[in-house]
C-alpha cells in the first residue's frame, strides 16, 4: 500500500511539473503589493498531496509568494499545524491577521476562494 501511494504521488507530481501553468506577469509595484499582501501567510502542505498541488497551481498561476512549509517532513512545521491549527490536515493556509490573531482554512477549494477573494483574481 506505501509503495502504491508513493507512486501515484509522483505520478501526480509528475503529471503537474509537465502541466504547470505560467504565472501571471503583473506590474512591479502591483506585484510588490501582492507580495506585502501574501507575506503574512503560509501554507502548510505536503509534496504529493493532490489538494496541496491544486493550491500551489493556484499560487503559481497567480504569481502569489506564499512560503510552502512541509508539514511531512518538517517536524516544527507539523507540531505548528497540529498545536495551533487544531488539526494535521493538509493543505491548511495560515494568514496572519492586522488584529494579531491567526486564522487557518483548511479545505483547498476553501483556500481558493480566499485567495480570489483576497486578492481579487
Amino acid at each position: 500500500m506505501k509503495f502504491i501511494r508513493w507512486f501515484l504521488g509522483r505520478i501526480i507530481l509528475a503529471v503537474d511539473f509537465l502541466t504547470r501553468p505560467k504565472p501571471v506577469v503583473r506590474e512591479p509595484r502591483a506585484q510588490d503589493a501582492v507580495d506585502a499582501m501574501s507575506a503574512k501567510m503560509s501554507l502548510y502542505q505536503f509534496n504529493a498531496c493532490p489538494f496541496c498541488v491544486k493550491v500551489r497551481r493556484q499560487l503559481r498561476k497567480h504569481a502569489l509568494n506564499i512560503e510552502l512549509r512541509d508539514a511531512k517532513n518538517n517536524l516544527q512545521f507539523k507540531q505548528e499545524l497540529t498545536n495551533e491549527g487544531g488539526k494535521h490536515k493538509v493543505p491548511c493556509l495560515r494568514i496572519e491577521e492586522s488584529t494579531n490573531s491567526i486564522k487557518w482554512i483548511y479545505n483547498s477549494k476553501d483556500i481558493c476562494s480566499f485567495l480570489e477573494k483576497q486578492f481579487s483574481l
